[in-house]
């Protein structure tokens, strides 16, 4: 009987929809005593979402985008189709630096665009090593899946990381490298190593530079703080090509620890010591803006500033004209990278190799062809 009425039903469904001039070719199942299959998927695996890029982006930054993913998944593989739950944890460096507060925020939402739990700690500024080994000791103990580390130098958090090997929780190295030899010593390992090649961002500001000298000059580099990776690998890099070319004379190599008033006080004293300074490479935009306002405190705008993240505040002073140029990758796809990593490296997937960004030299040439670079 219950059959009887269910088509009865669905007959009469249909006389209505055809009556109203409408098709059922698409719109009505067919009637079955069987039940739907349902989703094989465990309910607790999350799809893989579906990226749109944001409006208001150039053709540059969508072409450099396309260009980036294709070096991500060639190197990493595609993101999986579906994960289970993964908790992560992100150690950065300081939220007084504007690249780590952005890379916080970036960190935050792609967590959120993948759908995962997601905590990102720091120290309490730049320079404190051993507060930032603090956290991630904390973090060592703790229900992490895998935590994402960027250490202030290449040895401080390497007791933290063999306190995660022993728990059993992943590793990443994100950006600032660990000493991996001194890590083995101590006994620990990396799961997955994502970073940038250091020496070729020095070494590609440093022949920008040379091509704006034309008739050369005395020029100078500030460098972050002794042992950070990412300040020893810029520096080398810079300093290999400038001491390399004809004509240019590298006056200074100068550490400012990655500080504001440093890099002013060096900049001043540069020129003082050295009135015909032509340009100055600096490990990264913090202490270029510190260079900008030095060399406006002394009524000068004749000497190249390069600096390297790509802020908003040295996009800014490119667009102005009163920075030359920043390094920059990334940080909106350098995140969502990490995080695809961290969610692999929990479906059991491994890495071999380390993972290397693509890099982009900003300058005042093509700074106005960047809408929407994150």
């Amino acid at each position: 009987m219950k059959r009887t009425c269910a088509l009865l039903l669905a007959l009469a469904m249909v006389l209505s929809l055809a009556a109203c001039g409408g098709t059922t070719a698409d719109t009505t199942a067919p009637v079955s005593d069987t039940p739907a299959p349902q989703s094989e998927a465990p309910a607790t695996e999350t799809p893989a979402p579906e990226t749109e890029e944001p409006a208001g982006m150039s053709e540059t930054v969508q072409q450099l985008y396309a260009e980036f993913d294709a070096a991500m998944e060639e190197q990493i593989g595609p993101m999986p189709e579906n994960y289970g739950d993964v908790k992560v944890g992100a150690v950065i460096i300081s939220l007084t630096n504007a690249f780590w507060a952005n890379m916080k925020d970036y960190y935050e939402a792609a967590a959120a665009e993948y759908g995962i739990d997601l905590d990102v700690q720091t120290g309490t500024t730049e320079g404190d090593t051993a507060s930032q080994l603090d956290v991630l000791m904390t973090m060592a103990d703790m229900d992490y899946d895998v935590i994402i580390v960027s250490p202030i130098d290449g040895t401080n958090l390497i007791p933290g990381i063999v306190k995660c090997n022993e728990n059993g929780i992943k590793v990443i190295n994100l950006g600032p490298g660990v000493d991996e030899e001194a890590l083995a010593d101590a006994g620990g390992y990396l799961d997955a190593k994502i970073t940038v090649q250091f020496e070729e961002q020095g070494e590609t500001v440093a022949n920008d530079m040379i091509a704006r000298l034309p008739e050369g000059g005395q020029v100078a580099i500030l460098a972050g703080l002794a042992g950070a990776g990412q300040s020893e690998g810029r520096t080398a890099g810079a300093q290999a090509v400038l001491e390399a070319a004809e004509g240019i004379e590298l006056v200074a190599v100068q550490n400012c620890d990655w500080d504001a008033t440093l890099a002013y006080d060096a900049t001043k004293d540069l020129l003082t010591e050295y009135p015909e300074l032509k340009g100055i490479f600096c490990c990264n935009d913090t202490m270029a803006l510190a260079a900008v306002e030095a060399l406006a405190s002394e009524g000068r705008n004749d000497v190249l500033v390069y600096g390297v993240d790509f802020t908003d505040d040295a996009r800014a002073a490119i667009e102005a004209g009163t920075m030359t140029g920043s390094m920059s990758y990334s940080s909106e796809r350098y995140t969502k990278a990490a995080l695809q990593m961290a969610i692999m490296l929990n479906e059991g997937e491994t890495f071999e190799s380390n993972v290397y960004l693509p890099l982009t030299l900003v300058t005042v040439d093509n700074v106005n062809d960047l809408e929407g670079w994150r």
